[in-house]
């Protein structure tokens, strides 16, 4: 998108809504530049009336009206200001709210894929950037902007010919402006970049904070983080400088115009061309024209500046889902839960080998169903794409008839419960992480899925119990301890088709047994698929796949497959018959 683009955009999708407060911070705009514009005016009776001609008329109403235009000035420029702070934030609040939900609609695909601290540096950086953009830089524009044309209308006034000098000046601050704005834009390009960077180190030593100790890597991170600090400030740095140049060339450019000026007004006074009241009513109105020449002249680098954060932003509110529902879906209707997948090929980049070659499974309703296989086999893959995770190349897959492709996502996902090796949990307190699965599930029954996934257990031995707050990702709480949390998730949603990936593993034997009674009764009556390390947790399961490369080399129940499946029969011997 090119820059006109873009501010279609930034206004259709987010000032348009806002355009009555936009313009009546205009209107207190305008009031403030006849205020000050007054102010300058004024001067001219003032020095006239009560200095030159001694006139005792005007002694109290001329001071009386600049004390006035100076009230209002104040007065319009906080109004102006309030209503566009408003504004800004409502702004800021939409565009994050705009992110936020992509991130949440997105393909589990992009969100893999996704940098994770640029993401927060578009969310925080850029959308200041934005809201400076259609907040900010509106308003300075047309305070600035009337302010400018009122001043210069007083300045022709009192005297064309200096008039003509000053304006000439304009355009040459306007033109330093447009190349220092450009060389910003390129910098805070970069600015984003490296903050990025840097916010992702920052997640990664926070998760990764006891493996850092333990392999005694302080010394190391130190140095990374150095590493990226420094670009962060070397590039801040140059922008900044970069900015600032702008206020020695405006000086100097100020300088030169008002020295002109004061000697072209010395020969008109003494040629009777000029008044001095008239002289200095003028230079008061340039003066004061000083700041909004200088606003405008690097307004540019805001608009810059809001232009490269909006390059960044848009872009990731446009991502587009291909996982999405078909025009005329239907909800799902779950009657046994067989689950039959037909000739699936998969692989996640198209550039990349094949990860499932051409996979047909028929997965009973309300049994259990184990995936065994090395790991890389492709396990987790297939119970990614039952919840359309990710959508295979070529194939169907059906439930109890009904293809998935063909399903609204919502019926399908509604009826599925995921219990994983790695936990997912929240930065909340117990009760409320169970309550994820249903929102309007009430404390029994909360209580009640606890107690069947053994939760209840530790929770009651803590003294908040249910209200214990678990920290980041479950901190507080022992491997264990998080999954039979999320086993009791799982119970809450009552969802008629289970997927269990790795749940028990790396548990001790004690807390393994009581896990595997949970999912037990979880699972009871329900459709699951099972994938396992451990062989004995899955002995009894109604049917096994066995899966290498990405491909079914077996299929059968335990006692069958030892006979028919060599790839099987060497998992039972290395893990149950030598111990």
């Amino acid at each position: 998108m090119n820059n006109l683009e873009i501010l279609k955009r930034l206004y259709k999708d987010y000032t348009k809504r806002y355009i009555k407060k936009i313009l009546l911070s205009v209107f207190f705009t305008l009031v403030l530049a006849g205020s000050t514009s007054a102010v300058a005016y004024l001067l001219d009776p003032a020095i006239k009336q009560l200095f030159i001609e001694q006139n005792k008329t005007y002694i109290y109403l001329i001071p009386g009206c600049i004390v006035l235009a100076f009230a209002m000035k104040g007065l319009s420029l906080y109004l102006a200001k309030i209503i566009m702070i408003g504004v800004s934030e409502e702004v800021k609040k939409d565009v994050q709210m705009d992110m936020f939900n992509s991130l949440l609609k997105a393909d589990t695909e992009l969100v893999d894929n996704k940098h994770s601290g640029k993401f927060i540096g578009n969310l925080t950086n850029d959308v200041a950037m934005i809201t400076a953009l259609v907040s900010t830089a509106i308003l300075n524009l047309f305070k600035d902007s009337l302010t400018l044309i009122g001043l210069l209308g007083v300045m022709l006034y009192q005297n064309w010919k200096l008039s003509l000098i000053a304006i000439i000046m304009i355009p040459l601050a306007s033109i330093v402006a447009r190349t220092l704005g450009k060389r910003i834009s390129k910098e805070a390009m970069k600015q984003m970049n490296f903050t990025g960077l840097l916010t992702s180190y920052l997640i990664e030593v926070f998760k990764n904070h006891r493996l850092m100790k333990i392999f005694q890597k302080e010394e190391y991170e130190k140095k990374r983080a150095n590493t990226f600090i420094e670009s962060l400030k070397e590039t801040q740095k140059k922008m900044i400088i970069v900015g600032v140049r702008a206020s020695p060339v405006m000086e100097f450019l100020t300088g030169i115009m008002i020295a002109f000026l004061i000697f072209i007004s010395a020969k008109l006074i003494s040629n009777n061309e000029l008044e001095v009241s008239q002289f200095f009513s003028f230079l008061a109105a340039m003066m004061l024209a000083y700041q909004p020449v200088r606003s405008l002249a690097t307004l540019n680098i805001t608009i810059h500046q809001g232009l490269a954060g909006a390059r960044r932003v848009l872009p990731v509110i446009d991502d587009k889902q291909k996982i999405q529902d078909k025009e005329n879906s239907k909800n799902l209707e779950i009657r046994n839960g067989q689950i039959i997948f037909e000739n699936i090929d998969f692989n996640y980049n198209i550039n990349e080998q094949q990860i499932l070659n051409s996979i047909n499974l028929n997965i009973p309703g309300k049994k259990m169903t184990a995936l065994v296989g090395h790991s890389g086999a492709g396990k987790s893959t297939i119970l990614n794409l039952i919840p359309r995770f990710y959508d295979p190349h070529n194939g169907n897959i059906t439930i109890d008839g009904q293809s998935i492709y063909d399903s609204k996502l919502n019926s399908l996902r509604k009826n599925i419960s995921l219990v994983s090796q790695e936990t997912t949990l929240f930065d909340d307190s117990i009760k409320n992480n169970i309550a994820y699965a249903n929102l309007d599930a009430s404390n029994k029954e909360i209580e009640e899925a606890a107690k069947f996934s053994f939760a209840d257990e530790f929770i009651n031995k803590l003294p908040k119990k249910y209200e214990t707050l678990i920290g980041e990702n479950g901190i507080r709480l022992s491997g264990g301890e998080k999954q039979r949390i999320s086993i009791a998730r799982a119970i809450l949603k009552k969802s008629p088709i289970i997927l269990l990936d790795e749940a028990t593993s790396s548990l001790d034997a004690e807390t393994e047994n009581k896990i595997q009674t949970a999912i037990s009764f979880l699972t009871k009556g329900r459709t699951t698929i099972v994938i396992a390390h451990r062989l004995s947790t899955i002995l009894n399961s109604d049917k096994i796949y066995v899966i290498d490369k990405g491909q079914i080399i077996g299929e059968g129940k335990h006692d069958e497959l030892l006979k028919t499946s060599n790839v099987y029969k060497n998992f039972y011997d290395k893990q149950i018959r030598k111990a």
